[in-house]
């Protein structure tokens, strides 16, 4: 039996290969030579398990020259018969070499993977967000900044470590050492330094972006948010340095005679004793002219959390309402009060009063925040202009003591509205000359 099968195997010579016509040639045990014109290949016809009938290409047939020719009829030889021992084991040979095709590219392409995570290092990432995300949308000046605060902080191995590898620890370590530096520049700033939010932030944005495109799987600025937070210790709060409120009549005398809007805010702000970001975002609709009031929406109040904000009531003095009487004038045409100069339909930069401050000369002396509210605070509870409810009421500070808060729904309205009014005539004083005139003789 051995000796027919045999018989019917290798009955192609090499001449006959070299010298085959068009059409199939038959080697036996199903291996063919096709040859189509100048092309010339073995194929392999099997019979599979299922009983479907299949042909599996072994390459090509090399017919140049004799030894070209007696090698390639060897290895299709070789082949069919491994072949056919897959057939008779009961495998597939298509099946079997497709399988280890697709192993051997998904072996390809996550080293292929592999090598892009090695080379997308934390800084390839960075640029690449910042050119395709933040530039197109951002001033250049802006867009500059944004970069190099990454750039200038973080560390160089850390910033050329490829981001797949940067864990939640290493960036914590990084960040953690910016905060002496940026303590010693601002002593002033409470909580967490500005400049190390803005790193963490952008970091944030560069990790989602990487793990939304396969660069890396976690975010380690987004874990180490609590725990930066916790490294910077308690939170100090009342350390805005505020204008002893005898040297705020001489203060507001200049202001008064300062250009601009920035300047008129401020004024504003001083006078009616409120937060920086209420008075930023004051619209010509909280604004009643005839009844003298102003009202910010509880979604413009600050609240702790523990109880919702409410809206809060601002009574008018007569140099406040004349402060909005000349803005109404300028017709500006906003539906904001203290508008951007760049934009009338935003605010203007929370930076605008303390630049007002600036060239004044007075930012070492005092904040916006302690100017508004600290200097007014002092000099209401020093000089016994009110009961301190009142002088809290006005300030739209919460009542520590929940019971309380839960039963004193008073306004104190005829009262606030006669401090604010105190407080606009404190600051109209004439100021006084320390100058004392020597006599004739």
């Amino acid at each position: 039996m051995a000796r027919k099968t045999a018989a019917k195997l290798h009955l192609l010579t090499v001449r006959e290969v070299q010298t085959a016509p068009d059409g199939d040639h038959t080697d036996g045990g199903g291996l063919l030579l096709r040859v189509r014109g100048d092309s010339a290949s073995w194929v392999l016809r099997y019979t599979a398990v299922s009983g479907r009938r299949r042909e599996m290409g072994l390459g090509v047939a090399r017919r140049s020259n004799s030894a070209q020719t007696g090698d390639s009829v060897a290895t299709a030889r070789k082949l069919a018969h491994e072949a056919r021992d897959l057939v008779q084991r009961g495998g597939d040979p298509i099946d079997e070499r497709d399988g280890k095709r697709d192993t051997a590219r998904q072996v390809e392409v996550a080293k292929k993977a592999e090598h892009a995570r090695e080379r997308m290092t934390l800084a390839r990432a960075a640029r690449a967000y910042h050119e395709r995300v933040i530039e197109p949308v951002r001033t250049a000046k802006h867009g500059a900044q944004w970069i190099s605060c990454l750039e200038n902080h973080i560390p160089a191995d850390l910033w050329h470590k490829p981001i797949a590898d940067v864990t939640a620890p290493d960036l914590l370590a990084a960040l953690t050492k910016i905060t002496p530096h940026e303590r010693a520049r601002n002593l002033k700033a409470p909580g967490l330094p500005v400049t190390l939010q803005r790193i963490r932030q952008r970091l944030d944005a560069v990790f989602e972006d990487a793990m939304f495109f396969g660069l890396c799987v976690g975010n380690p600025a987004a874990a180490i948010r609590r725990k930066l937070r916790e490294g910077q210790g308690p939170r100090q709060r009342g350390e805005f340095a505020a204008l002893p409120y005898r040297e705020a009549p001489a203060l507001l005398a200049r202001l008064r005679e300062a250009e601009g809007i920035a300047s008129r805010c401020l004024e504003f702000a001083v006078l009616t004793a409120a937060r920086t970001g209420e008075v930023l975002g004051m619209t010509w609709a909280e604004v009643d002219m005839e009844l003298a009031t102003w009202v910010v929406p509880a979604g413009r109040m600050k609240s702790s959390g523990k109880e919702k904000a409410e809206s809060h009531t601002v009574h008018l003095s007569g140099r406040a309402l004349e402060i909005l009487k000349g803005l109404q004038a300028l017709k500006l045409n906003a539906a904001i009060v203290f508008p951007s100069p760049r934009a009338t339909d935003k605010p203007m930069s929370n930076m605008a009063m303390l630049t007002v401050l600036g060239r004044m000369g007075m930012r070492d002396k005092t904040t916006v925040h302690g100017l508004c509210r600290a200097t007014f605070s002092t000099w209401a509870n020093e000089t016994g202009a009110a009961r301190p409810d009142v002088i809290e009421a006005c300030l739209a500070h919460e009542e520590s003591n929940r019971v309380r808060a839960a039963y004193n729904r008073a306004q104190f309205t005829q009262e606030r509205a006669a401090l604010m009014l105190a407080w606009a005539e404190y600051l109209s004083k004439p100021v006084t000359s320390n100058v004392v005139p020597l006599k004739a003789a």
